[in-house]
């Protein structure tokens, strides 16, 4: 009789890899990170552990959006004070700070769940093609990888 396999914490093993946000439009990147980072791509995959790789993005500042999401897509944020409603398109987030609107597509697309802040500690995100974790020996993967 054939068992399920369930992953124990002690047999985790974590792999660094390198995507580059500048090859593919946002959302493939996004999903490509989250699938890593949920650990989806592994045959040990567990729902309740946490055994996701690192995943580094860089060129986020190259980063590509198809149609005419420059200018309609819109982030909210709200000050909790009547009428604090501000409104921020991707153009302008881009020109702020490119590596959050990377962030928050890999955020949305990470399930809802007490493992989402762990896993999100293992997302690192460049704006451009220099990193700090070549000690690690990441691997350069695709987005269909």
């Amino acid at each position: 009789m054939q068992k399920t396999y369930s992953l124990k914490p002690s047999e985790i093993t974590r792999e660094w890899v390198v995507l580059d946000a500048s090859t593919a439009p946002l959302g493939r990147i996004a999903s490509a990170a989250a699938k890593r980072l949920i650990g989806k791509h592994k045959p040990t995959y567990t729902a309740h552990i946490d055994g996701g790789d690192y995943v580094i993005i860089t060129n986020t500042d190259k980063l590509v959006v198809t149609g005419d999401k420059n200018v309609t897509k819109t982030y909210y944020r709200h000050s909790g004070y009547p009428g604090g409603l501000t409104e921020t398109s991707l153009e302008d987030q881009r020109i702020k700070d490119s590596a959050k609107v990377l962030e928050a597509a890999v955020r949305g697309m990470l399930p809802k769940n007490k493992l989402q802040d762990e896993r999100l500690k293992r997302l690192k995100i460049y704006t451009g093609e220099e990193h700090s974790h070549a000690p690690q020996k990441p691997i350069k993967i695709g987005v269909n990888d």
